[in-house]
């Protein structure tokens, strides 16, 4: 009788214990969270990972048939979802021949009017071409500039290395 007697105050006392534990309440907004975090939010979405899952940071730059060059961040994660952020300009900025850069202005500046009239900012957008440029577990942000592709960059690179929270807001609130 007495073990059984000994098993019945333990199984008490854990009971006991247990019903003191408080509920597990949610992150008010503005508030550190339980877990590092690094969030970039951008006008096409907000993306947020926990810290300790960053596997990598990269940056790239790239061709795309010739006539865009392309900067890229990538957030590689133990998830299975890609991160990747980038910036988008004409390959040929400066080029020496007076008639290449008004082509490339030219060419700027209707896709700007075709965006303007469509009602959507179309030239800043990401844009998906289903299947070939469709990537399973892979987001996508596009920036308007080198400068905020940089911070977005230098947030999650400071996230990565001290596992730290980091936050970065690009464009309007």
């Amino acid at each position: 009788m007495k073990p059984f007697c000994s098993l019945l105050a333990l199984a008490a006392l854990a009971a006991a214990c247990f019903a003191q534990t408080p509920a597990a309440t949610p992150t008010p907004a503005g508030t550190q969270s339980a877990i590092a975090l690094f969030r970039a939010k951008l006008p096409g979405g907000t993306y947020e990972v926990a810290v300790r899952a960053i596997l990598a940071v990269t940056s790239h730059e790239y061709l795309v048939d010739g006539v865009a060059r392309v900067t890229e961040v990538n957030i590689d994660t133990a998830g299975s979802l890609l991160a990747r952020f980038y910036y988008i300009e004409p390959a040929t900025p400066n080029s020496p021949v007076a008639i290449g850069n008004a082509a490339i202005a030219q060419t700027q500046r209707l896709l700007q009017e075709a965006a303007d009239k469509s009602g959507q900012d179309v030239w800043k957008k990401v844009i998906k071409n289903y299947p070939t440029t469709t990537h399973a577990r892979t987001v996508e942000y596009r920036v308007e500039s080198m400068d905020q592709l940089n911070q977005i960059y230098a947030s999650a690179e400071a996230a990565f290395r001290t596992q730290k929270d980091t936050r970065v807001t690009i464009g309007s609130e």
